[in-house]
Order: C-alpha cells, then sequence, then structure tokens
C-alpha cells in the first residue's frame, strides 16, 4: 500500500536538505526517493479517459509515476494555480501570525478585471488570512503582499519560487510573479505543476485552507467584513462536481491560459495529483475522468489493498501514549488527537459521511462528524467510538479514549509505536519524516527497529534510518 504523509518533505527534497547521501538503492518513499521511479504500473487494463483540455495529467503521489499524459511536458500558462507554489513558500518562511501589511505597489499592481480583494496600501492581515484569501478568493493582491512580507519584493519572491521549483526537479518553469496573472515569461508543465501540488499538498496547513468551504475575513479600508467562499467546486457535496477524497486543490483562470485546475485526492491509501491546463470549462469533468482513471490503475495493479486489521486481531490493547514518546522511538509528530485538519470529502457543514475516512462536519447521527475538538465517530448502533479501532472502507483508524480520531504518533500497550496520517488513516508500509529522521511502519503498521526495511535501509533501535 502506498502512503504518505501531509505536511512531510518530499523525500528527494529532505533528503537534500538533511544532507542525506542517496542511498544505491532508492526507496518507493523515503531516503534517497525521487520525483520518480522505475517501477512500473501496469496502465493497458483500464480504458484511457477522453482529455479535452490541451494539457493534463495525473500521477502517483507515492512514486511519482505518471499515469496518464497528454501533452504533459508541453509549456502553458499556469494562471492562479500559480498560488500553491506561492502558499506553499510562505508556510515555509513565514510565521502563521505574522501581520502583513500592504503597499501601494502590492495592490496596485494588477492587470484590468484581476481578482481582489479591493485592498488598499495600508491595509492589515495576517498571514493566515492571507492564505485563505489566497487560496479560497485567489486575491491576486493578497499574492503580492505574501511576496513582499516573504522577500521584500515581488521579484525576488519569483526568485525563491524558481529556486524551490528546481528543487522539485521541474525542469519546464519559470515565475515571474507570484499569483499568475498574464506574463509570456510565465508558465510551466502540467506535471511540473504536479510535483508542486504534490509537495504542497503534504504540508497540513495548506491541505486545511485549500479544503476549507467558507471564511470569514475581517474589515479592511474600503470594505466590511466578509466571508469569502472555496472556488474549486469539487469540495462541495451539494455540488454535481463534488468529489470525495479531496485533498487540495487551487483554480486558475486567465485570458492567456484558459481555465487550469490542480487537484489532490486519495482513495484507500492511494494518493493522486492530477493537474489540467488550457482547458475550455472541461476542467471539472477531465480532473473527475483523470482521477478516476488513475485510481482504477492503481488498484489494477495491486497498489491497493485491503486493510488487514492486524493491529486488532494482535490485540494491541489500548493507545498508551500520544505525541509524548518514550525515549527510544520517533519524535511526536502533531499527535494530540484533536486535529482540524479535513479528511477524504470533507467539507464544512456537509453532514455527509465517508466510508473511508472523516467526511462530515456538524451534527451527524451516524458516521464520522466533527466539532471544535476533531474528528468522531457514531458507530450503527448510535454509540460513539472512544478507545478502539475501526476498519472503514479498507483503512484502519484509531480512536482515542477522548473520542476524537487519532493523528500522528501512538504508543499501545504492546510496546510498538504506530503512526496516523493527518486524515486518522493507520500507515504500513510507509516511510515517515519527523524532526529530521526517517522512520518506516511495517506491513501491519508497527514502527520496525533493530531490522532491514523491505526496500533495503538499516534501522537503529530508536527506528530511526541509520544512514546506511
Amino acid at each position: 500500500m502506498r502512503r504518505w504523509r501531509k505536511g512531510a518533505a518530499l523525500a528527494l527534497t529532505a533528503a537534500l536538505c538533511l544532507g542525506m547521501g542517496t542511498p544505491a538503492k532508492a526507496a518507493t518513499v523515503g531516503p534517497g526517493a525521487s520525483n520518480q521511479t522505475t517501477a512500473a504500473v501496469n496502465t493497458d487494463s483500464v480504458a484511457k479517459p477522453e482529455i479535452k483540455a490541451e494539457g493534463a495529467v495525473v500521477i502517483d503521489v507515492s512514486t511519482g509515476n505518471v499515469l496518464y499524459g497528454k501533452n504533459e511536458k508541453n509549456r502553458f500558462y499556469p494562471a492562479s494555480t500559480t498560488k500553491l507554489m506561492t502558499a506553499m513558500l510562505v508556510l515555509e518562511r513565514a510565521n502563521l501570525g505574522d501581520t502583513v501589511t500592504f503597499s501601494k505597489a502590492a495592490t496596485t499592481n494588477l492587470e484590468s478585471g484581476a481578482v481582489s480583494l479591493n485592498l488598499t496600501e495600508g491595509d492589515k492581515l495576517t498571514v493566515e488570512q492571507c492564505l485563505y484569501a489566497l487560496l479560497l478568493k485567489s486575491a491576486n493582491e493578497v499574492a503580492n503582499g505574501l511576496a513582499e512580507h516573504v522577500a521584500g519584493s515581488v521579484a525576488g519572491f519569483a526568485q525563491l519560487m524558481n529556486q524551490k521549483a528546481a528543487a522539485l526537479g521541474c525542469t519546464g518553469t519559470n515565475f515571474v510573479n507570484p499569483n499568475g496573472l498574464n506574463n509570456n515569461d510565465h508558465y510551466t508543465t502540467p506535471y511540473d505543476m504536479a510535483l508542486i501540488g504534490r509537495a504542497a499538498f503534504q504540508n497540513q496547513t495548506l491541505c486545511k485552507v485549500a479544503t476549507t468551504v467558507s471564511y470569514q475575513l475581517p474589515a479592511t479600508k474600503k470594505s466590511g467584513a466578509r466571508t469569502i467562499t472555496m472556488g474549486h467546486k469539487m469540495v462541495y457535496p451539494n455540488d454535481s462536481r463534488y468529489y470525495q477524497g479531496i485533498i487540495g486543490g487551487k483554480t486558475g483562470y486567465t485570458s492567456l491560459a484558459g481555465n487550469t485546475l490542480v487537484t489532490g485526492a486519495e482513495r484507500n491509501g492511494t494518493r493522486l495529483i492530477a493537474v489540467v491546463m488550457k482547458s475550455k470549462s472541461t476542467h471539472y469533468e477531465d480532473t473527475k475522468a483523470l482521477l478516476d482513471y488513475g485510481f482504477a490503475v492503481m488498484s489494477q495493479s495491486g497498489a491497493v489493498t485491503a486493510g488487514s486489521n492486524a493491529a486488532v486481531a494482535a490485540g494491541l490493547g489500548a493507545a498508551s501514549g500520544s505525541g509524548t514518546p518514550s525515549q527510544v522511538g520517533p519524535g511526536a509528530a502533531g499527535g494530540s488527537g484533536t486535529t482540524s485538519q479535513v479528511g477524504p470529502g470533507a467539507a464544512s457543514g456537509s453532514g455527509t459521511t465517508s466510508q473511508a475516512g472523516p467526511g462530515a462536519s456538524g451534527s451527524v447521527t451516524s458516521g464520522w462528524g466533527q466539532d471544535d475538538k476533531g474528528w468522531y465517530y457514531i458507530k450503527e448502533n448510535k454509540t460513539r467510538a472512544s478507545g478502539e479501532w475501526l476498519n472503514l472502507g479498507r483503512t484502519e483508524y484509531w480512536i482515542d479514549s477522548d473520542g476524537y480520531m487519532a493523528t500522528g504518533w501512538r504508543h499501545f500497550t504492546n510496546g510498538a509505536w504506530y503512526y496516523f496520517r493527518s486524515n486518522g488513516a493507520m500507515a504500513a508500509n510507509y516511510w515517515v519524516e519527523d524532526k529530521g529522521k526517517w522512520f518506516y511502519l511495517g506491513s501491519d503498521g508497527a514502527m520496525l527497529t533493530n531490522a532491514r526495511t523491505p526496500d533495503g535501509y538499516q534501522l537503529g533501535a530508536d527506528g530511526a534510518w541509520t544512514g546506511k
């Protein structure tokens, strides 16, 4: 089962940043992994989709394999999908509570008709508020303001964008602004944008913002407090374009770019990134076709396997700790169990449930629900799950004793560490990067120690990759 964690760096990027050498044998996900792998996936058994857009691609996140491509290495204008790179860099280089003060240049350097919040010189928003305005409203002056906040100028920020793109393996990309407004020198390819989306959707905060349906912004000089709504229609359960399992995305449109769309989705432990470029209003239709095809291919190839519920069978009992590991074991990684991160198919106030992960919020009578403390689960007998395992849609979840879905590390009474991703799914056959160290979760979900991984890496007594 191919798995990855929101918020974890791409394996290649992490290896470079940490100064790791590249082992002779590359892991699928983890130390030494690259953007592509030689592991082939059989795509012949599934009928290829009819994609109307001029450029498109869908990739498997865990391996980087291209499952379908149409002019995927050709250059196109990305429009506002550019803002995924902008958001990712901002989250890497700024704090959510920082104040962004908008300059005259940021609020006036826009082409006619560009989407904006009607901000003016001297307006102030926090970085967090800006990110919602950036990814939901696609406000272009907000992109400029964030760029100036991080790099001092739009030009300086564009340099950071291009450096990041190169580090991610992008070879057909050049950015000149943080918003994607028309510029002949601002371009990318569907494949490069998939690599950018692959990295962006590993950030938990970015995914949270990019799947939020509505958000309230404070008053500014020219506007009172207002509610902005998500532009990506596939996250709305009541919309005909809804697609279960969306973990993030970004729309785009300019006169030169046409409709563009980047979308991440997860199903049964497999994550895909679909990119559509130069579309004439078929971007949602094409994206659905790409994702359906990708998941079918992965299922046919055996990449998606049924959960064993091995943890239950082994009689692990209750988790003995969360987010505070023992001296032998990985460091804490978001293990509070009270995550506000949305799960597959989640949308605020949807009132729907998902068999494959949290997909509802508000009051529910059965299935997944969410309140201000996190995700919970109402069983068929109308009782609330607590201190127990759930096997739903071939995915395993742990519900803490407080009745909320676990995320991050958990230490069970059998002495083993387990990792639950930000959508609650138990990780298995899966690398986790935590505080500069790599850990591996085995096929039953337990963290391996004093062992060699299936892909040939030695793990120490604390479970960390030794570099061998």
